[in-house]
């Protein structure tokens, strides 16, 4: 069994970070540094326990943040010696967001200089909350540094709904921003900075379908195997959603002349079970058409409604007068993210992101009452 996330940081991770600090500050008193994080840390969760580490570091560093910057600077591995990395480094963050937050330049320096060694996008969130231009102003000069992981910081810190961090609600309302720096950062030569550049786009998708669609338009042009990559998976939840302009800068058109036949191995589902369809589609007209096929189920939830989770299928090329077929099962069974609610479901298949064919089918399952650990999509 996988140990728990918790023990990325534990009692030998505060004796690392009392041992660094003590390395690079006569005056610190490790002793009192450990006694604050020793007695506790074992009941702690994994981000209270960075916490704790970065609380104690509040306790006993100097009260000046400039003194004390210059202090965790110290603590990171240079040329000559090593210093602290990986999950030690979180509270570094969390002291910096806390404690930083009136030195701003100090702070955004500190956090450009540990991210080689572990990542500075959650320490740099508030700064960018507070004072989202001077920090932006910052930031966007780490799109050119030669270091990678500065280069990725610039845009995966800036993300608007950045996973497992705050969200930055200025920038979720106008994300024109950092458009600046996701367009100095698609022809990275890294695929870590291509793909956060994809992933900040596609946040941005979720509140500015249209603007991202006219994003990739512009940068479609031209563009190399790993561009068009990253743009295509800037657009995946546009694609998801059937975006008209986002599926047409793909080459996936409206369609007339294709048409879409469906066929239910089983209109009812025990649960757990499968549920086993056959998709068939023609093209009657007298062109080669590129055909995205996905289907969505639409989930009957508590009250009786539904909601449609979509499901990627196939991209094809169907020749004029051909027709294909391809089978899929679908599998319903006790997952931690849906309760499942017995009866009516619906099943629908789209091409190019309209639906072109649909069925109901029911599922003969109790419901799941533990709503305290799954939820309703």
């Amino acid at each position: 069994m996988a140990e728990p996330l918790k023990h990325l940081i534990g009692p030998q991770t505060a004796r690392e970070t009392a041992d660094a600090v003590a390395r690079a500050s006569e005056a610190f008193d490790r002793a009192a540094f450990l006694a604050d994080i020793l007695p506790v840390i074992d009941g702690l969760e994994l981000m209270q326990r960075g916490q704790r580490i970065a609380d104690a570091l509040h306790r006993h560093l100097p009260n000046d943040f400039e003194q004390a910057a210059s202090i965790l600077h110290n603590c990171l591995p240079g040329p000559e010696q090593g210093g602290l990395s990986g999950w030690a480094l979180l509270s570094f963050n969390q002291y910096i967001a806390a404690h930083g937050r009136r030195n701003l330049e100090t702070s955004l320096g500190l956090l450009k200089a540990l991210t080689p060694h572990f990542t500075g996008e959650f320490g740099i969130r508030p700064f960018i909350a507070e004072e989202q231009d001077r920090a932006l102003a910052i930031i966007a000069g780490w799109a050119h540094d030669p270091n990678h992981h500065v280069r990725r910081l610039a845009s995966e810190g800036t993300r608007p709904r950045l996973p497992w961090a705050m969200r930055l609600p200025r920038l979720v309302e106008d994300p024109s921003p950092i458009l600046p720096i996701l367009e100095a950062l698609i022809g990275d030569n890294e695929d870590y900075v291509r793909r956060s550049v994809a992933n900040s786009l596609n946040d941005i998708a979720k509140d500015h379908p249209d603007l991202v669609a006219d994003f990739v338009e512009r940068h479609r042009a031209g563009a190399s195997k790993d561009r068009l990559w990253l743009l295509k998976h800037a657009s995946r939840t546009l694609i998801k959603k059937g975006h008209a302009k986002a599926l047409a800068n793909f080459g996936f058109e409206p369609l007339s002349d294709v048409t879409v036949t469906l066929a239910l191995a089983n209109d009812r589902v025990r649960f757990p079970g499968e549920f086993g369809f056959e998709i068939h589609v023609r093209n009657n007209g007298s062109e080669a058409r590129t055909v995205l096929v996905d289907y969505a189920i639409h989930h009957r939830k508590k009250d009786g409604s539904l909601s449609p989770k979509v499901f990627k299928g196939k991209s094809l090329t169907i020749r004029p007068g051909e027709s294909l077929a391809f089978a899929k099962r679908h599998a319903f069974r006790p997952i931690t993210t849906r309760v499942y609610h017995p009866g009516v479901h619906r099943l629908e298949v789209m091409l190019n992101g309209v639906v072109q064919a649909g069925a109901d089918f029911e599922l003969t399952a109790p419901a799941n009452t533990d709503d305290g650990k799954r939820r309703d999509h």
